[in-house]
């Protein structure tokens, strides 16, 4: 029975000693397949797992002297199993067990992040609901263009963690395998069917062909998809952030009892979290350009990647973790304040309406064009000299040819933007 690490949180899947157990994990796997192979005695694989054991001080203490991290991990371990240590690592190369290991570690990563997303997203259809009807303006290049609800920003947001869930499980996938295929690939001191059986016993794919390496292709897609999902959750914080803009004030981050803003200015309610999110996603993309280029390496391997994956695996690993939690928590309780909101969408003085009072003359027979340019004199004379668009419009003897006062009163009603709000929704189940 292979050890398995029971992880209560992200940073222990990487630290030295898991990632040590992981290998030692990967070792002993292969000693039981030598064994039911018959390649081995079978007592000494029973005693080489009873036995089996390290500490990274030792690790390190060897390591000073081997420079060589894999060697010295073998050598501690002969040290606690005595004579039998001679069949550990038999036919292997160091990349066979640590690249094993590191591809399940990076599942047990992927399965932590999947827990995270599929918990956001409900936060997020579970608010989206709450907020369904809740008028809003909707912002095209940072200006007013025309109403939705804030349950639709929500929605919207829930459909990219789907498939943020959906890009996370495929990478879990495409790293979920191990190998165990000698110094080239070549199994030319390693029966095929070990590494089989090793694999099973982990739960990972062989791969059908290997240099000395698993291609790292393989890491650049699982890296590409954290930073796919560390820029939707920039996304989302960023609008928030936006939103709680004083100027603006539509939604803002809890602020509990107690928590002060700034060291200068007591009024001060910041978007830090968000600020936060936004920042760290810098990383994780950073990480994935590092990754993308781990994937080109001299002939059958060399060990260019080895160092860098040592920092961006666990990392961004770690960052798309924490930050997944944060934001859920900042949705969670996220402020939101309907009335700012619809005194936003009436700031314009129903420019939000041009649109509609166009197609309704395109309606009547006229040109396009014609249309366009008769509200668009109208719109402008409210930007640039504040005058009533509405009052404009009613009087503007173009239009007035075409539409009745009634009609344009009737074009004046946001609620007409929404009517298929519930039909989108149902389009999410809900």
């Amino acid at each position: 029975m292979i050890e398995r690490y029971t992880l209560p949180e992200m940073g222990k899947i990487w630290s030295i000693e898991n990632e040590w157990q992981t290998i030692l994990n990967v070792e002993l796997a292969a000693c039981d397949a030598m064994a039911e192979l018959g390649e081995i005695p079978v007592e000494s694989a029973k005693n080489i797992r009873a036995k089996a054991n390290f500490t990274v001080e030792r690790i390190k203490e060897i390591e000073a002297v081997t420079d060589h991290d894999i060697i010295a991990f073998l050598t501690c371990v002969a040290e606690y199993v005595g004579e039998d240590s001679k069949y550990i690592h038999k036919g292997l190369t160091s990349s066979d067990v640590k690249d094993t290991a590191y591809c399940l570690m990076m599942k047990q990563s992927a399965e932590i992040i999947l827990d995270d997303l599929k918990n956001f997203r409900e936060v997020l259809r579970r608010r989206a609901k709450e907020f369904q009807h809740t008028p809003c303006i909707g912002r095209t290049h940072g200006i007013h263009a025309e109403p939705m609800t804030f349950g639709l920003k929500l929605l919207l947001w829930s459909a990219e963690i789907e498939r943020d869930i959906e890009r996370v499980e495929h990478a879990k996938k495409i790293v979920s395998v191990g190998k165990l295929s000698g110094a080239v690939g070549t199994y030319s001191n390693i029966n095929p069917k070990i590494e089989e059986l090793v694999c099973k016993k982990l739960e990972l794919e062989p791969v059908k062909l290997a240099t000395q390496v698993i291609q790292r292709d393989r890491h650049a897609e699982y890296m590409t998809t954290l930073a796919i999902v560390s820029s939707t959750l920039e996304k989302i914080a960023t609008e928030i952030r936006n939103l709680q803009r004083t100027d603006i004030r539509e939604a803002e981050e809890y602020f509990q009892p107690g928590q002060k803003g700034s060291s200068a200015m007591p009024h001060k309610r910041n978007p830090i979290n968000c600020e936060r999110v936004a920042g760290m996603a810098r990383l994780v993309r950073g990480n994935s350009i590092a990754a993308m280029e781990n994937i080109t390496l001299w002939h059958e391997r060399d060990i260019s990647h080895s160092s860098v994956e040592r920092v961006i695996l666990p990392d961004s690993t770690i960052n798309v973790d924490y930050c997944t939690k944060k934001i859920t928590k900042i949705i969670d309780k996220l402020l939101v304040y309907p009335d700012a909101m619809l005194h936003n969408l009436n700031r314009t003085g129903g420019l939000i309406f041009s649109q509609r009072i166009m197609l309704a003359i395109v309606g009547k027979g006229v040109l396009r064009e014609d249309a366009y340019k008769w509200v668009q004199r109208n719109a402008m004379k409210r930007w640039l000299e504040k005058e009533d668009f509405k009052t404009n419009i009613e009087s503007d003897e173009d239009i007035k040819k075409f539409l009745s006062k009634e009609e344009i009163e009737d074009c004046f009603d946001y609620k007409w933007f929404l009517r298929n709000v519930d039909m989108i929704f149902e389009r999410f189940g809900l």
